[in-house]
């Protein structure tokens, strides 16, 4: 790999950032394949390729989900203690205008019937190379946890035209960013062990 190309990988990595903004626009259905074509294009377990992918794009369907999902979300999240000690960081999940999916048209999810030890690993892997290039396309991605409780539920899946047995596993979201959105900070590098001979 020359080094032109090795650096444009790692300003791909670099930029990618998690959009929460999108316009109004729609993404349509052969660039929806380029994604999804490059998410079966990940590193897998055994080369099982256990994912399967579902996509959404009813913004109606997806605002009921997100007034199905905030309360799930919150009493899971409390129970848990997911708000880090800021007492308020959950409150917008009780805010009746609050979206989950951000108002994004577009929703992919990625899924699988299997089970095994790598099926959750290989769906995460599929989602990066998804929102990588997405990125490259000029697309805005997020992942939408607070959502998976929701869209695991019997009539959720049965909504969207998943069987019984689907597990949803990696929720995405997509549009065009309606703006930039900043990079967050990182950690320095930690390394916890380096053994070499």
């Amino acid at each position: 790999m020359t080094s032109e190309r090795q650096e444009k990988l790692l300003e791909v990595i670099k930029g990618r950032r998690s959009v929460r903004s999108y316009t109004a626009e729609d993404i349509d259905k052969a660039t929806i394949m380029r994604l999804l074509d490059a998410a079966i294009h990940a590193p897998n377990a055994l080369n099982e390729q256990v994912w399967s992918f579902a996509v959404v794009q009813d913004r109606a369907w997806l605002k009921q989900l997100s007034d199905k999902a905030k309360p799930l979300f919150y009493a899971e999240a409390s129970q848990k203690h997911l708000d880090r000690g800021d007492s308020h960081a959950l409150d917008i999940f009780t805010n009746p205008d609050f979206n989950v999916f951000y108002n994004a048209g577009t929703l992919i999810l990625i899924c699988s019937d299997k089970q095994g030890p790598f099926v959750q690993a290989d769906c995460w892997l599929a989602a990066e190379n998804l929102m990588l290039a997405a990125y490259v396309l000029g697309l805005g991605s997020c992942i939408i946890g607070s959502a998976l409780e929701a869209l695991n539920l019997p009539e959720s899946k049965a909504d969207i035209g998943l069987t019984k047995e689907m597990t949803v596993v990696v929720p995405i979201i997509l549009g065009i960013p309606s703006g930039e959105t900043a990079a967050s900070s990182r950690r320095n590098v930690e390394v916890s062990a380096w053994r070499s001979s």
